[in-house]
């Protein structure tokens, strides 16, 4: 049960006239108090002052060093709510599970939450009970969530892993680029952007996208001496017998990162015959799976988890004592990230990689996958300029996505381009379903209104006919009759779920564009956009080629690392690296993957195409597949259509996993 006790503790901001007059001890008297930690790390007393001011800030601390406590101790001075993005779930849980225990109104609203728990929330919020609520940045496609957000005083937004934001991260999200609009729409004064790996250029970035002062960015040093971080040139076939040598020599808990799913279970299983108690965890198993493997690691029950990268993030574990790279990690700031996990209770904690160049093939593959073909950005245009009414675009992702043959996060990022290009402009987003349930008679519930509310909801019942137990809301024809707007149907059935008086599902997101039918008929847009992705991908091979040349540099890794992230204090020499240990890393190739016959890869792609041309013929679509398509059916590449048509079934299909994207192309 949230606790709103903890108001006792706290020095509203209304009562300071200016926090910075406030000595130290004060401060750290309350942190004492609400937390129970003795003094502040270091950046935190810097960037909690800042927002007291109502400065915007952004804040680059190592993973590990309490990013998170900025916006705590903050949220507890400030007069309304602080919202919080954040990437992830388990993120999310860890957060307001702490906070909770501390004694704190905080929540989240999120996908894990039953009904009943999700009123709950919405019923704290509506009176004011919460000082932290934490979401994701797809939350504010719900148009019931924005309906309710907008009536919610907000004191702070704050972003975690802000490099999201920045097209120049490794991990740039399309739907963040959105929320510079969303605090503007919201009228939130202050914004803290918070990250773990910046280079400049992202630092520069994301402040620039929030209007954050040069004085008001806060980076603490990146180095972390207790990290040692290892590079061995070794073998694919003499990996195993490393790693559990690695194992062996040190004890403790740990995670091994693999690049592949099936990876992950093959090596948890030696582990496992081995000796060692270890459990596979990647994005297919179950969800409820991976989140009794996470809490038994958690737990300490089981202290070795063998990974794909789907693990880690919202993983806040102290004394992971080694972080094991089985393949090379896909860029310097994933690899910074996933280190960064262990030690974080300041001990000593080992950082191994296996490094050679036989999976440099596997990984720069994947970065083809994101890029949609000509053919499917061509197909996306056509659809918006077929289907635009008035000047105005309604779409589901998930229709679009497999009518493009164009992946749900590249698509995300093509409509954005397409914002960024003043071809759309989002409007609004709506569930396309209401499903209603009624908890007590219908006549009970007209009943209680009057006049022309009572109408209002007695039209509402007329047009939600019961089959069962459920009743389809038609909102279309409801809206066209009484009339009324979405807005007040939807606000009408939050109340009455609310009320207790029935139960509401909604589903299928449809967002709505603006669309400029000019820009949209502009010769060379899809061309545009293509070159678009072409850039992007050089950009991401660019970044693999750093991370080859930094793992066989032959000077100080923990130096380099730290400098790469715009660190400058970092020793010359930290002593504990496999550099400074005189153990320089010289990656080769030591098998090289052989080729299927030119006859044999005609064949997996005949067959491939009659079972694409099928599929495809009785959706009443006709196409030449491209050679693009054929060799990401060779190398393993997943699109929506290999995924619909079950071609991961076919002989073929990654036959050619271990070549390079655009040898395989020339092949065809």
């Amino acid at each position: 049960m949230l606790m709103a006790s903890a108001s006792l503790f706290i020095t509203p901001l209304s009562l300071l006239k200016s926090y910075n007059v406030l000595p130290s001890s004060t401060l750290n008297a309350q942190l004492q108090h609400n937390f129970g930690f003795s003094e502040f790390r270091p950046g935190q007393e810097a960037c909690i002052r800042n927002l007291l001011d109502g400065h915007s800030s952004l804040a680059i601390f190592p993973t590990g060093s309490g990013k998170s406590l900025c916006y705590q101790f903050t949220a507890l001075q400030l007069p309304h709510l602080t919202l919080v993005v954040s990437p992830l779930l388990a993120l999310m849980k860890d957060q307001v599970d702490f906070l909770q225990r501390k004694g704190f109104a905080a929540a989240s609203l999120d996908s894990s939450l039953t009904g009943d728990e999700y009123q709950q929330v919405v019923a704290q919020l509506r009176q004011g009970q919460l000082k932290i609520l934490m979401v994701s940045v797809e939350r504010f496609k719900n148009e019931r969530f924005r309906q309710l957000i907008q009536t919610i005083p907000i004191s702070l937004l704050v972003v975690d892993e802000a490099h999201c934001i920045s097209e120049w991260g490794h991990n740039f999200r399309p739907d963040y680029l959105k929320l510079p609009h969303y605090c503007a729409q919201l009228k939130i004064p202050t914004v803290l952007l918070l990250t773990a790996t910046a280079t400049k250029k992202v630092k520069r970035d994301m402040a620039k996208k929030f209007a954050i002062q040069p004085q008001h960015v806060i980076q603490t040093g990146f180095y972390r001496q207790n990290l040692h971080i290892a590079v061995e040139s070794l073998a694919d076939s003499e990996k195993k017998n490393a790693l559990v040598q690695t194992l062996s020599s040190q004890p403790g808990c740990g995670i091994v990162y693999v690049t592949l799913q099936q990876q992950a279970e093959d090596i948890a299983s030696f582990l496992q015959m081995q000796g060692f108690n270890a459990y596979a965890y990647h994005a297919g198993l179950e969800s409820e799976r991976r989140q009794h493997i996470q809490q038994s690691f958690m737990t300490g029950d089981v202290p070795i988890i063998v990974a794909t990268i789907a693990f880690g993030m919202g993983v806040d574990k102290a004394n992971i004592r080694f972080v094991v790279h089985y393949d090379l990690p896909k860029s310097i700031e994933n690899f910074s990230q996933e280190i960064g996990r262990a030690g974080r209770d300041g001990l000593g904690a080992q950082c191994v990689t296996f490094a050679n160049l036989d999976g440099l093939s596997t990984l720069e593959n994947f970065v083809f996958g994101d890029t949609p073909g000509l053919w499917g950005i061509e197909r996306l245009l056509a659809i918006i300029a077929k289907e635009t009414k008035n000047k105005q675009w309604e779409m589901q992702a998930n229709a679009v996505s497999f009518d493009t043959n164009i992946r749900l996060l590249t698509l995300k990022t093509l409509l954005v381009q397409l914002e960024l290009l003043d071809v759309l402009e989002t409007r609004y987003a709506y569930y396309a379903e209401y499903k209603i349930k009624y908890l007590r008679s219908v006549d009970n519930i007209v009943g209680m209104f009057e006049g022309e509310r009572a109408n209002f909801i007695q039209t509402i019942v007329n047009h939600a006919p019961v089959k069962r137990t459920w009743a389809d809301v038609d909102m279309e024809t409801l809206c066209q009759q009484y009339p009324c707007d979405r807005g007040r149907v939807v606000n009408a059935l939050d109340f009455l779920q609310d009320k207790g008086l029935i139960e509401c599902q909604a589903k299928g997101m449809v967002d709505v564009f603006g669309v400029n039918t000019l820009a949209l008929n502009r010769p060379g847009l899809a061309d545009e956009l293509l070159s678009y992705f072409r850039e992007k991908e050089t950009k991401e091979i660019s970044r693999i080629a750093q991370l080859i040349r930094f793992f066989e540099l032959d000077s100080c890794l923990s130096r380099n690392l730290a400098r790469y992230f715009d660190d400058q204090q970092a020793p010359d020499q930290c002593g504990h690296c496999s550099v400074c240990r005189g153990k320089v890393a010289q990656l080769k190739r030591y098998d090289e993957a052989p080729w299927p016959s030119y006859e044999q890869m005609q064949a997996y792609i005949e067959e491939f195409t009659a079972v694409v041309r099928e599929q495809l013929s009785l959706r009443g679509v006709q196409m030449q597949l491209t050679s693009e398509m054929k060799a990401q059916f060779l190398v393993g590449l997943t699109t929506p259509w290999f995924t619909r048509f079950k071609v991961k079934q076919l002989p073929g299909f990654g036959q050619c996993s271990r070549q390079r994207f655009n040898e395989v192309l020339e092949r065809l």
